[in-house]
């Protein structure tokens, strides 16, 4: 029965004859080929042989006895039957009651068909068989393997097949279903075919190039049919009509997956490139997307003739991929020249794949080849692109001089607006000035030359306006960019740069917001990916969340095969950062590694002023800074050269203050605390760091007074920086001698690491049971759940009480109460429920 969908239905009529085999029925059982008609049939004949009923199911049977109740009628297919035999059928129904079930597909339906199944459904509705559901797929797959099928898998069944009953078997019966998750087979089995084979024999030619068409990709739309095969419109609808009732087409008249191969498998290759040829020119005189036809034919393109249509759909083809997937871009654009386009046509496009892949060099010696050909289509892509592989490489001033060079000799949108986004990068601010005020109104008004336009202004203005003015006009040009999505090609992306500001003035919300709306979109496309996402890794970090932002880096460099010099850089500080904020001396030496070849890949330049600063610090505490003096001095050339902007110095002063009292360089941190003073006019963040500083001197001098000290730190906090406040009145509890003042300032430093201790995002239930909830019984207190939280993340006793500001002797007792209420006797019993509990 599981053959046949599971619908009321059905079970009513089965169910009828099961509990009264002698009582009169009649019914019309009516489907598309393989919907389980004939199995439905079985089971009803098998109910009453059970019975003791007598079944006939040959179209020569005896009138009268069916009419006096010495058997029930089965017959299957009567859409097939001659009128005088429907006509027999109708007598017989009009002669009194009769035990008679009849099955029959949707077409042909001559009209004695339909005043018999009018005469039937005096009685009953005709039963309508559909398609198995998702459920009834599963429960297939069940039966056949003899084991519980994931319902992934169940699922990936049912699209492949449509959950036509007849097709979901005969892939059960030839196919391993587990391996249609990972796509389905290239070629179906010869049983597979052999079956497809003799049931597509069985139609006219006219139906079978309908089938032919619509698996090549044709919309099932008669007029285009009729168009592609140059036939009338009324054969390409008697025909669709035909392929439904055969169940050969899905609820969308479209093949299924399974059906689809098959014809094309079975289809001489002539007939099939034939058909193609018509649906491409269609598709790109229309504007259509070609990339779905074209596919099937990657891997046999060698095979492929020299052709004006397919070459210009293969080109076509690629440009529509290079958001989707570069690497099949790249491939569309390779069949392009197989098949007859020159290869200097597609090279620039060609190149931008290429870089999306992450091939970097490759993607400038392709590029470079184009701009150097003044007979070049799309020189001005490829100039893009050179662009941007220039940034990412870690050479936006190199960039900057493309894009301005292109600004005079080969225009395109945005050009000079990214000339001089690379100018005020590397600290050429009074060209880029001039670059923005030549070329007001030069580009027309699209969202493109719009994001280009106020991304520059935004970052023009966060060297020498405010901050709030710099996060408008940034903002503006991120939600611009977002309409464009992965097609967008410039140097850097506006939501990465206004994330970065905001970053640097303390609008860690913000940056939050940018860079989700920017990964929703794929702004940039793949090329950025990673970019956003490092970026959106610094929030947690800052804000103290190691936990959170080491779970979310590994899953940025899992994903990212070859980083760029700039993402790698990044990724290093990210790491140097949790290592440090963790007290991990050993990870921080591992990072320290790391950061002297990114360093060393990618010269300063005004994004690059966050990771330097962050590593900054970390190499401080490992005592061996010297390394990274010839970087610090150029950042501060460069903020020299921009007039030294509050927004972008701030930042760096501060961390250069902290490395400076690490190693116990008390004047230069003082040096340092009297820049941010001098800045903090600027913004809150500024004013904070300034304010922090200050009370961090005195704290060192011994000078602690709490209440100044409690509001720095809480100052710190507002401003995102988490770790950086509880870190200050942690040190203030240490250092102060009056022992009413130290209980006050550690709880202020234990509830400002509580507050960005977790991930501000975490779901509610994500710490299983021990996390205490109100109103009931809670197994572990707030504190013990922060222990085993850094205990499974790997720390030490004396790293968790420096981290909770309580010592390793603490935490050991914490410890101690958590092994009794999880019911554990040694440390390893302990970390597998703490792994199965905290996940």
């Amino acid at each position: 029965m599981w053959e046949v969908a599971q619908q009321p239905e059905v079970a009513r009529l089965r169910d009828e004859i099961a509990a009264n085999p002698a009582r009169p029925l009649t019914a019309v059982v009516r489907g598309p080929g393989g919907y389980g008609k004939t199995t439905l049939l079985n089971l009803l004949a098998r109910v009453y042989r059970d019975a003791g009923v007598a079944v006939r199911e040959s179209i020569e049977f005896d009138t009268e006895e069916i009419r006096c109740g010495g058997a029930a009628l089965l017959l299957d297919d009567v859409h097939l039957l001659h009128a005088a035999k429907l006509s027999e059928l109708e007598s017989l129904l009009a002669s009194g009651p009769v035990r008679v079930v009849l099955t029959c597909r949707p077409w042909p339906f001559p009209e004695e068909l339909a005043r018999l199944c009018a005469r039937f459904a005096n009685s009953r509705p005709v039963v309508e068989l559909r398609e198995l559901d998702g459920a009834e797929v599963a429960e297939r797959l069940r039966r056949s393997s003899g084991r519980g099928g994931d319902a992934e898998t169940a699922e990936r069944l049912r699209s492949f097949t449509a959950g036509i009953p007849v097709l979901v078997g005969r892939v059960l019966e030839n196919l391993d279903p587990r391996r249609l998750t990972e796509g389905a087979p290239e070629r179906l089995p010869q049983a597979v075919l052999d079956r497809f084979d003799r049931e597509l024999s069985m139609l006219d030619g006219a139906t079978r190039d309908c089938l032919t068409a619509l698996a090549v990709g044709a919309e099932p739309n008669p007029a285009l049919l009729a168009t592609v095969l140059g036939a009338d419109s009324p054969e390409v609808t008697g025909a669709l009509t035909e392929l439904r009732s055969a169940g050969l087409l899905d609820t969308t008249d479209t093949p299924p997956p399974v059906v689809g191969r098959a014809v094309l498998a079975l289809t001489g290759w002539q007939r099939r490139l034939a058909v193609l040829r018509v649906l491409l020119r269609i598709r790109l005189d229309r504007g259509g997307a070609v990339l779905p036809l074209l596919r099937p034919l990657l891997g046999a393109e060698a095979a492929l003739p020299c052709d004006t249509t397919l070459a210009t759909a293969f080109e076509t083809a690629g440009g529509q991929a290079l958001a989707e997937s570069p690497e099949l871009a790249v491939r569309m654009f390779d069949a392009a020249v197989t098949t007859g386009r020159p290869p200097a046509s597609v090279a620039a496009r060609r190149a931008w794949a290429v870089a999306m892949t992450g091939r970097l060099d490759e993607a400038l010696r392709l590029a470079d080849q184009v701009i150097t050909d003044e007979t070049a289509e799309d020189r001005a892509v490829a100039i893009q692109v050179a662009a941007v592989v220039l940034t990412h490489r870690g050479l936006p001033e190199r960039a900057a001089e493309l894009c301005g060079w292109s600004a005079r000799h080969v225009r395109w949108q945005g050009d000079s607006s990214c000339a001089a986004l690379g100018l005020i990068t590397t600290g050429r601010l009074a060209e880029a000035g001039e670059l923005l005020r030549a070329n007001v109104d030069a580009a027309p008004p699209t969202s493109v030359s719009g994001a280009s336009s106020h991304l520059a202004t935004g970052l023009y203005d966060s060297v020498i306006g405010t901050a709030s003015e710099a996060l408008t006009t940034l903002l503006r040009a991120a939600s611009l960019a977002e309409a464009v999505g992965g097609s967008l090609l410039t140097p850097d992306t506006p939501a990465a740069v206004a994330a970065t500001v905001a970053l640097q003035c303390g609008e860690f919300e913000l940056a939050e917001s940018v860079l989700e709306r920017a990964v929703a979109a794929d702004s940039g496309g793949p090329m950025f990916r990673t970019r956003h996402r490092l970026l959106a890794t610094w929030l947690p970090l800052l804000r103290g969340e190691t936990t959170v932002a080491r779970r979310q880096l590994s899953a940025v460099l899992a994903e990212s095969q070859e980083p760029s010099p700039r993402d790698r850089l990044h990724a290093v500080a990210l790491e140097a950062g949790i290592a440090s904020r963790d007290n991990d001396m050993s990870a921080l030496g591992l990072a320290r590694t790391k950061a002297r070849r990114a360093m060393a890949e990618h010269p300063v330049d005004l994004f690059g002023l966050l990771p330097l600063g962050e590593l900054t610090v970390a190499v401080a505490r490992l005592r061996d800074g010297d390394w990274l003096l010839p970087q610090l001095r150029q950042a501060h050339e460069l903020l020299s050269a921009l007039g030294g902007p509050p927004l972008w110095t701030a930042p760096l002063c501060w961390r250069e203050a902290q490395a400076a009292i690490v190693v116990e360089e008390y004047d230069r941190a003082a040096g340092k605390v009297a820049e941010l003073e001098r800045m903090a006019w600027h913004n809150q963040l500024a004013g904070a760091l300034a304010k922090a500083g200050a009370a961090w001197l005195r704290v060192l001098e011994g000078e602690v007074e709490p209440a100044e000290v409690e509001s720095a730190a809480r100052g710190l906090h507002a401003v995102g920086l988490t770790w950086d406040g509880a870190g200050l009145a942690g040190q203030a509890a240490l250092h102060t001698t009056d022992r009413d003042a130290m209980p006050a300032l550690l709880e202020c430093a234990r509830s400002l690491r509580g507050r960005g201790g977790r991930s501000r995002r975490r779901p509610s239930g994500e710490l299983g049971d021990i996390a205490p909830t109100e109103g009931h019984e809670q197994l572990l207190s707030e504190r013990e759940c922060e222990v085993a939280e850094l205990v499974l993340s790997g720390m030490t006793y004396k790293q968790v009480g420096q981290r909770l500001f309580i010592s390793a002797k603490t935490v050991e007792h914490h410890i101690g109460r958590i092994k009794q209420r999880l019911d554990c006797s040694d440390r390893q019993q302990l970390l597998e429920k703490l792994r199965s509990l905290l996940g």
